[in-house]
């Protein structure tokens, strides 16, 4: 029980955001807490449009830029969505193993993540 006192909570940190930290409790949702701490998920019309965290839009995307170890993430979720919503292909284009859902992943430990990546609507990386 004296162990839980002394329990550090991890912190998130917004690269694109002017390092912005924010401490979560171990097994947060990342959607959720930066919603809590003023931090905007969605860009454009899908800050009013938007499926609310049930991960069919795929605009509460992050990129993952260290600590992944520490972020427990719905891989196969992730696939799915590839098939239901094209927009989720595109941002993914280039950045497949580092791009995550925020409202599919749970915050374990100290991450560094980017907000709202922007779009590869050209595909560069794509036709290669």
């Amino acid at each position: 029980m004296l162990r839980d006192w002394f329990r550090v909570m991890p912190t998130v940190t917004f690269t694109n955001l002017k390092k912005k930290k924010i401490v979560v409790p171990e097994g947060a949702n990342l959607r959720r807490e930066a919603h809590k701490n003023g931090v905007s998920m969605h860009e454009g019309i899908h800050q009013v449009l938007n499926c609310h965290g049930n991960g069919m839009c795929g605009s509460c995307r992050v990129r993952i830029v260290s600590g992944e170890e520490n972020l427990k993430r719905k891989k196969w979720w992730e696939k799915v969505l590839l098939l239901l919503n094209p927009m989720w292909l595109f941002a993914r284009i280039g950045h497949e193993d580092e791009m995550t859902l925020a409202c599919q992943t749970r915050v374990m430990g100290d991450c560094e993540v980017e907000s709202t990546p922007p779009m590869n609507w050209s595909g560069e990386e794509f036709w290669v």
